[in-house]
């Protein structure tokens, strides 16, 4: 690693350039999304983990600008990577590899691992070299042909009041709940969606970005409820869809949409079954 990059933890005043890097790297606004509402969800999410996990939020620094984060959260004996990036300039220079190591150190003792990985080729051979098992994945994408959507029976949008419900499914599926994250996603505009008791999804403008279920039947209810509230016309989206997820891969095929390779999950350890589940590119 270069001698001028430092290594730290992320410090308060680094939350601004550290958003600013990660918009840089993976994306801004969500369709129909203002790049203000944007920034202040962005800004929301690191600042949220630096309080929860302050010793998995680093960053690199090179004279006094932040050129790569990582960001990294336990959950109940659970371990997940929720932000990582380095800049341009500092890539292929061992900087990706000392930040995730600092990441890796926060989770001595879990008894599992998570990393939702981008289709970056450095990204993938840098999560490989963990250890952690692959797990390859499709995305889904495209317009509900609503003439398809079935009725949907038992679902109820929740928002704050379902978060108990969907913490508990959390854990019995993941092997941890969501109850600590899914207030900060709901604040910055997100939906939370319930089946009964058996299944909830979150949506975030079109795209369910977090879902889990106790059976397929429920789960895909979920989906499908998602589907429908994002609205006629709009493109949806489900990432992250493993091996395991067939019925989630039966529903987006159904509601008419395409699918694409995503980049490899990577899971290990004493985790929950992982199906029913799509899990949050922010909050695993």
């Amino acid at each position: 690693m270069p001698a001028d990059v430092a290594i730290r933890p992320l410090r308060d005043e680094d939350v601004p350039a550290a958003d600013a890097l990660a918009t840089g790297l993976i994306g801004g606004a969500e369709p129909g999304e203002t790049e203000a509402a944007r920034r202040a969800r962005g800004l929301a999410r690191i600042a949220h983990l630096a309080e929860t996990d302050p010793g998995g939020a680093w960053v690199a620094s090179r004279d006094g600008e932040v050129c790569g984060i990582a960001l990294a959260l336990v959950r109940e004996g659970i371990w997940g990577l929720s932000q990582f990036g380095v800049a341009e300039a500092a890539q292929g220079r061992g900087v990706g590899s000392a930040l995730l190591a600092r990441t890796l150190a926060y989770g001595d003792g879990v008894r599992g691992r998570i990393i939702l990985s981008s289709e970056h080729p450095a990204a993938i051979r840098l999560y490989a070299r963990t250890g952690i098992p692959v797990r390859p994945s499709l995305s889904a994408a495209g317009i509900v042909d609503q003439a398809r959507i079935p009725d949907l029976v038992g679902v109820e949008e929740a928002d704050a009041g379902g978060i108990a419900v969907a913490d508990a499914i959390g854990r019995e599926i993941r092997g941890a709940g969501h109850g600590r994250d899914l207030p900060v996603a709901l604040r910055f505009g997100a939906r939370l969606f319930v089946v009964e008791d058996r299944a909830f999804c979150v949506l975030r403008g079109a795209r369910a970005m977090l879902l889990a279920g106790r059976d397929e039947a429920a789960a895909r209810t979920a989906l499908w409820a998602a589907f429908a509230a994002a609205g006629p016309g709009a493109t949806v989206g489900v990432d992250f869809l493993t091996a395991g997820q067939d019925w989630a891969v039966a529903v987006a095929l159904d509601a008419g949409l395409g699918l694409s390779p995503d980049g490899p999950v990577f899971a290990g350890g004493q985790l929950g079954p992982m199906a029913p589940y799509v899990p949050s590119g922010a909050y695993l």
